[in-house]
């Protein structure tokens, strides 16, 4: 007779739309396609979210770590998620409630096994540097100032990419190769909504763009049209190339703590991209340099992919590092009357070389463009292990645990 009462409790998932960035990451990750989105938010579906965490570690802001516990029948649905600015705060649990969490563990939902299904490292490199996440927010941004705006694709191309550098005076904005930051357009969405923060990848190293100053760049590219083709004006890539020296913007941020290079001098960076993928392998190859008379011996191995060698950016100066400081390969897939060639297809050209450093333990593998090239590097490199006898399987098994494989594609 004075058994607990059993009342369906949940421990209900949500994603906080004030922190959240829309990278999509999470989406991405979830095994079971228990996210989804609008133009709006990133939400939880409560009725297929099984708590496995598996979207947890990738999320570049801490966002998706966000719970509620309340009855069921009062889970907060998609609907509803969708529509909100802040989170709802957590309301006061009934005491039957807390009793049934005590005494019947079977009426509440625990987060479930961890279903392994990340691709990547969701660890830094061992010997990373400490990064800075989430100094600037939406609620209390910080602001820098336009000091230079480049173009750096051929004038003759669409694809118009920029180098924008941003200054942010005395303001402290610590950052590492790898991280990125959030930039907040100014106006409001057709339904007269704040803009939310686009995610940007940063393109210098730490000590800034010009070494000894508060600065960071980026690489953007303009956005015209969208997936399918259809004309479209990306609402913060067109306002951040647009931007003229002296003009200030919002920024959030910094975000990322796993997308890191290694610090100890010997570690080779075999780094694979394309377009504006190239900003952190900027920004690391960048720092090498930098620190290549102060005892750094590890090699750089770079795989970049364009369609034309007018669309890559920093085509000039990539092709003018020194042979012996970075081994460049580049790919181009619609070069006039040449067969299409991707960055997999270089590296297969290079197996010999790319197993070499498969096989040594201070290698760093760093993957960074569009979501559809993530397959095909893999493969190719499932395909270099096996060709000199190593076992892909555990070999990945190995990267991924040690933060030496490291995917960030959209």
């Amino acid at each position: 007779m004075n058994a607990p009462v059993s009342i369906d409790v949940l421990k209900q998932h949500l994603i906080d739309p004030e922190i959240c960035i829309r990278c999509n990451t999470c989406e991405e990750t979830c095994p079971i396609d228990a996210i989804t989105h609008d133009e709006n938010n990133y939400v939880v579906k409560a009725d297929t979210c099984n708590g496995c965490m598996a979207c947890v570690p990738p999320c570049p802001t801490g966002a998706i770590d966000n719970w509620r516990t309340l009855l069921r029948a009062d889970a907060y649905g998609v609907d509803e998620q969708l529509t909100w600015d802040v989170l709802p705060t957590q309301g006061a649990v009934p005491a039957a409630t807390v009793a049934t969490e005590n005494a019947e563990a079977g009426d509440v939902i625990e987060p479930g096994p961890q279903t392994d299904t990340v691709r990547g490292s969701t660890v830094p490199p061992w010997s990373a540097a400490k990064p800075y996440v989430n100094l600037y927010t939406h609620k209390a941004p910080t602001t820098a100032t336009v000091v230079g705006n480049y173009r750096l694709t051929d004038a003759t191309t669409d694809s118009a990419i920029h180098h924008i550098v941003l200054d942010f005076g005395a303001t402290p904005f610590p950052v590492l190769e790898g991280q990125s930051i959030g930039i907040l357009p100014p106006g409001v969405s057709a339904d007269g909504r704040v803009h939310h923060a686009r995610q940007y990848s940063i393109a210098s190293p730490r000590d800034g763009e010009r070494p000894g100053y508060n600065n960071v760049s980026l690489t953007v590219k303009r956005v015209v049209q969208d997936h399918d083709g259809n004309a479209t004006a990306g609402v913060c890539s067109n306002y951040l190339c647009d931007l003229k020296k002296g003009d200030v913007v919002n920024v959030i941020g910094p975000f990322g703590g796993t997308f890191l290079m290694p610090n100890h001098p010997n570690s080779h960076l075999l780094m694979i991209c394309t377009g504006t993928g190239s900003a952190p392998m900027r920004a690391m190859t960048e720092y090498r340099r930098r620190r290549r008379l102060k005892g750094a011996t590890g090699k750089l191995m770079l795989f970049f992919g364009a369609r034309t060698k007018e669309e890559l950016p920093y085509f000039g100066p990539l092709t003018n590092l020194p042979k012996d400081f970075i081994d460049t390969n580049l790919a181009f897939s619609r070069t006039p009357k040449q067969p299409k060639r991707y960055v997999q297809d270089a590296m297969r050209e290079r197996a010999p070389d790319v197993a070499q450093l498969l096989k040594d333990d201070n290698t760093h593998i760093y993957v960074c463009g569009l979501k559809g090239m993530e397959d095909g590097v893999l493969q190719a490199l499932k395909e270099i292990a096996e060709g000199q006898g190593l076992d892909w399987d555990v070999l990945w098994q190995r990267l991924r645990k040690e933060g030496r494989l490291h995917l960030e594609t959209y």
